[in-house]
């Protein structure tokens, strides 16, 4: 009854007014509708279902969204619901994880933190592909979780599986579990040193499998029947992993990237990067909690037996967190505040097993002191993070730092009180320590979220400088600086900064046109980036040809190819004021062939301007 509550009330909180946020990330909504129309842009994960370009990530966690569009129909709810399901099931795995080793209390807890979190409640109710890592990394933990339990080979393959599948969904980040999963095999797992080493191998063969089937189907592909791989520079599946989604994220150094250069503007790196305005307020609240309860769990366990399962729990979930923290403190290329859903998990399994831990040993004075130290803790640092949105129910900041140090002190004589009387203290140090990032879930799922950097919390209360996500953050889908049509001032093509991170919305009469024989045609329209041309492509349902792919940088197509394009009638219109000159690719190494493009429509074909959009007609003859 109390997991069905639970699962219940996340279901609530995740789909509760979901259709407010309309495609949320157009960029992978616009995929998922082309998805839905063909099945070869299904497989690749191309931007539109022609087959032009592809988003910059395999499609893993694309394929479940364009089934469900394909199933009921393309609407917000049929992109989104399948996020918030992954939600719910992410927090069914994680009470069955923490279950095994600490009890029913202990899952419950787990369950609860990860459900409000804030960064969670954000990336389930939002079509980015961070809800598909979190569902399939988790459930990886919970097949660990059974294989050093059993000793069991086939639950150890089955979580190489999922995390291969991680990787599908977000390339190399899915990968930054796997030393505490291989440590807490080699150690814990009740079997021979020879055994484990053969189920380790058999993992990894079943993770090498799964995160490999597709790139190596992509790279054996015949590149001229298949779409460009979005992302690189060479149209190569392996360059886009090792590169603009593998070292370069680490190093800076991304080519065509948004930023430019090592550290590309994408904030300050350092042990409190999570703990910054950037991050703070999305996954840090019970952060600090983690940390100190992962120390008592490993100091407990100490001199315990090696196949003790609170210690392998302890470094599964730790070894996780610090990884993955370390990894996001440190990293000098593009990062997004919504990165941190990824440890989300291992800071609400910690919470959940080293709290429940010390409850059980509260006749002991360290564990009440610890516990009492674990509650100030909480709630002292939520109390921070709401200090820090000004003007949001000031009223919590106090209350939840007060009901702290009430339950804290309490904490301390809670062996000798009445079962009713240490019930209400239990209560009182729930509600301080989840009080803050509570609520801040709950006006997360309230407020809508649409845009490629979205950030959790209420309106105007955003985790980064400004009031709204990090680099280039936003809320509303406008580019950074740009009028809300995501159109640069004065629409000439290419130019100015306003659509590379927003997508528009146009207006019935530009959509009208765009539909317009647009059976004759094998794109409706292009335009300079993929969400500039995704606004487009969701509004008209034809094809429309993202320009450079993402960035706008991406060699893609070229200025003849485009020519030959347009010369053999496959492209209609081009949108001017794409947004794709915002990026100087000297800077970024990236290619500046859209903005040739650009240039060339603008010269070529006469520009009319409907409803503040510039259009150029590429059906007629070329100057």
């Amino acid at each position: 009854m109390p997991l069905a509550v639970l699962l219940t009330g996340t279901a609530v909180l995740y789909l509760w007014g979901l259709s407010e946020s309309g495609w949320a990330n157009a960029f992978y909504a616009a995929a998922a509708q082309a998805g839905a129309q063909s099945w070869s842009a299904w497989f690749f994960g191309a931007s539109d279902a022609a087959g032009g370009i592809t988003v910059d990530k395999a499609p893993g966690a694309l394929w479940p969204i364009g089934l469900s569009v394909r199933l009921f129909g393309l609407s917000s709810w049929s992109v989104l619901v399948p996020q918030a399901l992954m939600g719910v099931g992410s927090v069914a795995l994680l009470h069955a994880a923490v279950r095994r080793v600490a009890g029913d209390a202990a899952g419950l807890l787990a369950g609860a933190v990860l459900a409000l979190t804030p960064v969670a409640v954000l990336m389930f109710r939002f079509d980015n592909p961070d809800a598909m890592l979190v569902l399939v990394l988790t459930g990886a933990a919970y097949a660990v979780t059974r294989a050093v339990e059993q000793g069991r080979t086939r639950w150890l393959v089955l979580a190489g599986a999922l995390v291969g599948y991680g990787f599908l969904a977000k390339m190399l980040q899915a990968f930054l579990v796997l030393p505490a999963f291989t440590l807490v095999w080699l150690l814990a797992a009740p079997v021979a040193w020879w055994p484990r080493v053969r189920g380790l191998l058999a993992a990894g063969v079943a993770l090498l499998v799964s995160a490999g089937w597709w790139v190596l189907v992509v790279e054996l592909w015949p590149a001229a029947d298949r779409p460009w791989i979005g992302g690189s520079q060479g149209n190569s599946v392996l360059e886009l992993v090792f590169g603009y989604n593998g070292v370069g994220r680490l190093t800076g150094d991304e080519v065509g990237s948004v930023g430019g250069g090592a550290g590309g503007g994408w904030g300050e790196t350092g042990l409190l990067r999570l703990f910054g305005s950037e991050m703070g307020r999305e996954a840090s609240w019970l952060l600090p909690v983690a940390m100190l309860l992962l120390g008592v769990l490993l100091w407990r366990s100490r001199r315990a037996p090696r196949t003790d399962p609170a210690r392998a729990a302890a470094l599964l979930w730790g070894g996780w967190l610090v990884v993955t923290g370390l990894t996001f403190s440190l990293m000098a290329g593009i990062i997004h505040s919504y990165y941190t859903v990824a440890p989300a998990p291992a800071v609400a399994a910690l919470t959940g097993i080293g709290v429940v831990t010390l409850w059980r040993d509260r006749a002991a004075l360290a564990s009440r002191l610890l516990l009492a130290a674990t509650v100030l803790l909480a709630a002292g640092w939520s109390s921070a993070l709401l200090a820090g949105a000004a003007g949001w129910l000031p009223w919590l900041r106090w209350t939840v730092l007060g009901l702290g140090l009430v339950a804290a002190a309490a904490l301390t004589g809670v062996h000798r009180m009445p079962r009713a009387l240490a019930a209400g203290v239990v209560v009182a140090a729930v509600l301080a320590g989840l009080g803050g990032t509570a609520a801040w879930s709950v006006a997360t799922a309230a407020t809508p979220h649409t845009g490629a950097i979205p950030t959790s919390g209420p309106e105007g209360h955003g985790s980064g400088p400004g009031g709204r996500g990090g680099p280039g953050g936003m809320r509303d889908g406008r580019g950074a600086g740009g009028p809300a049509n995501g159109l640069p001032d004065g629409g000439a093509p290419g130019g100015g900064p306003g659509g590379i991170l927003g997508s528009p919305t146009p207006s019935a009469q530009v959509t009208a046109l765009l539909q317009e024989d647009a059976a004759d045609y094998t794109w409706v329209a292009a335009a300079v980036g993929s969400n500039q041309a995704a606004g487009y492509q969701l509004a008209s349902g034809g094809p429309v040809l993202a320009l450079g792919g993402f960035n706008g940088t991406d060699p893609y197509p070229t200025l003849d190819a485009f020519r030959q394009m347009v010369a053999d009638g496959r492209v209609h219109w081009f949108v001017g004021g794409s947004g794709g000159g915002m990026i100087a690719s000297s800077d970024t190494g990236g290619s500046d062939a859209a903005t040739r493009i650009a240039e060339w429509v603008q010269a070529s074909f006469p520009a009319r301007t409907v409803d503040g959009v510039t259009l150029y007609d590429l059906s007629g003859a070329a100057s």
